[in-house]
């Protein structure tokens, strides 16, 4: 089995219980310890009434990621009246097979109908990464928004239609249902919601505490080849753009390249990455940028004339926006 962190779980009665977190055979082993050292040092600095439990769909010992093990107890069916936020941090998976395949196990089908019970019966849901499509497999997404990890936006998408998925931000919450992004994101969603149970205050003392920093959008993390995600022709589309800087095509000029309508096209590329296909190629921009401002000396003006823009200012936007700094900020971190 590999190392263990223990049976670490706190039972109390369900109306002091704030918190289930529920821990998936294979997670991420980072999510669901930062989850619990989250939890016991809100407790240490201050909420002593905070109440948790670890759990999982059949209990005893559940295997993370990388070898490590931990002790749950068994997830109740529980009364009508259970308003404890479930918390479910990332499976363990990174690719769409890998997540379909994921979803189609036993603990997952169970779990899933678990969810769909707990929501409909009042209770809160939470989810970071790929455990949003555990969400979305016990169907308490559709007329929702929900974000997950960026480069599987366009799976959320595809899978439940009737969700909006927004790959920007890095949590949301849509009433009883909150999400949040890529694996690391678990300690945003947990920063979310200790702050609505703890307050602002103590939350805050818990950030600079264990040094973390609140993010409210994962666009600054985007890599645009990985939002391909084995597509095809999303991977063409980015090699395309890259070939020819410093004069990379339009969209209309990429879409009769492809031999398709501009809208064909946009319709590709919104179900591939959840984006459209000009947030695609502001994103293959700036990505390039970044790495000119990094690793040259070219001036801003050129760094933008390099990646097909006619001036500095709309770089500077796009930086702030997807990359989340400045070029001052950029070269001083090189």
């Amino acid at each position: 089995m590999g190392a263990s962190v223990g049976k670490d779980f706190i039972q109390a009665d369900s109306d002091t219980m704030a918190f289930t977190l529920i821990v998936m055979e294979g997670a991420f082993a980072t999510g669901v310890t930062a989850t619990l050292d989250m939890l016991r040092a809100a407790r240490a600095l201050g909420a002593e009434s905070l109440r948790f439990e670890v759990c999982s769909v059949d209990g005893g010992q559940v295997r993370l990621s990388a070898g490590l093990g931990l002790e749950t107890s068994r997830l109740r069916a529980r009364a009508h009246d259970d308003r404890t936020t479930w918390v479910i941090p990332g499976l363990g998976t990174t690719h769409a097979a890998a997540v379909r395949a994921r979803l189609a196990r036993p603990d997952a089908l169970k779990l899933s109908k678990a969810i769909a019970r707990h929501v409909s019966r009042g209770g809160r849901v939470a989810a970071s990464c790929t455990a949003v499509f555990l969400l979305q497999q016990a169907g308490v997404l559709a007329h929702r928004r929900a974000t997950t990890t960026w480069w599987l936006a366009g799976l959320l998408a595809e899978m439940e239609r009737q969700c909006a998925v927004d790959a920007d931000v890095m949590v949301c919450a849509d009433g009883p249902v909150v999400t949040a992004g890529a694996a690391f994101a678990q300690t945003d969603l947990m920063l979310h919601l200790l702050r609505e149970h703890c307050g602002a205050r103590l939350v805050d003392l818990l950030a600079r505490t264990l040094l973390l920093d609140g993010r409210q959008a994962q666009a600054k993390f985007v890599a645009p080849e990985l939002l391909a995600n084995g597509d095809a022709l999303i991977a063409r589309i980015t090699s395309e753009l890259e070939a020819r800087f410093p004069n990379p095509p339009s969209v209309s000029e990429l879409a009769s390249k492809l031999g398709m309508t501009e809208r064909t096209l946009s319709r590709h590329v919104q179900r591939a990455t959840g984006r459209s296909t000009l947030a695609l190629v502001h994103s293959v921009k700036v990505r390039r940028a970044q790495a000119l401002l990094q690793a040259t000396h070219l001036s801003v003006d050129d760094v933008a004339a390099e990646v097909g823009y006619q001036d500095a200012g709309t770089l500077r936007r796009l930086l702030k926006k997807l990359g989340g700094g400045s070029p001052r900020a950029l070269r001083s971190a090189r």
